[in-house]
């Protein structure tokens, strides 16, 4: 039995592209503070890009908590997400259009969340990645961390836990 031929790289990358992109707009929040994503295979990188709003302290300036915060916890859902919606995405069971319509998987609820602020976060850009250290059918762990110049100098650090929405549509 012959095996189908494999679709052209350029369509696989188009539709992980796709995907990412309603992933990341269906969040408002997301485009308020700036945040793009970076996808290198089914890996994610978060990027904050510097802006003056960002700011919390002028006098040193330093980018503000809450921000930090709200960049980490952005990066945890979209990682945790991603990871999801990997699978369907891959085996052509979900609908990119659908997504770029505006139906956006349910996305993890978070249980909770602690941030460890190492230094202050300079203001330059910022970049963050999230790593899931368990994933179930209901619930989930992430650990996240940000970073400006150097990857292993983080600036700041979260662990979270999520409750995970479920795949069928009956929830």
């Amino acid at each position: 039995m012959a095996r189908p031929a494999p679709e052209p790289v350029q369509i696989v990358k188009q539709r992980r592209d796709a995907a990412l992109s309603a992933l990341v707009s269906g969040v408002p929040y997301i485009t308020f503070l700036g945040i793009t994503f970076d996808r290198r295979g089914d890996e994610v990188t978060a990027v904050l890009p510097f802006a003056d709003k960002l700011i919390g302290n002028p006098m040193l300036p330093a980018i503000h908590g809450g921000v930090t915060a709200a960049f980490l916890e952005v990066t945890a859902v979209i990682t945790l997400s991603w990871t999801y919606i990997w699978e369907d995405l891959e085996n052509g069971t979900l609908d990119v259009e659908a997504l770029a319509a505006g139906t956006v998987p349910r996305l993890p609820k978070t249980i909770d969340f602690t941030v460890d602020y190492l230094r202050s976060g300079l203001p330059r850009d910022a970049y963050a990645r999230a790593t899931i250290t368990r994933s179930g059918r209901r619930y989930a762990s992430v650990k996240a961390e940000a970073w400006q110049d150097n990857r292993h100098r983080p600036f700041a650090q979260a662990t979270a836990h999520f409750l995970m929405p479920r795949k069928d549509a009956s929830e």
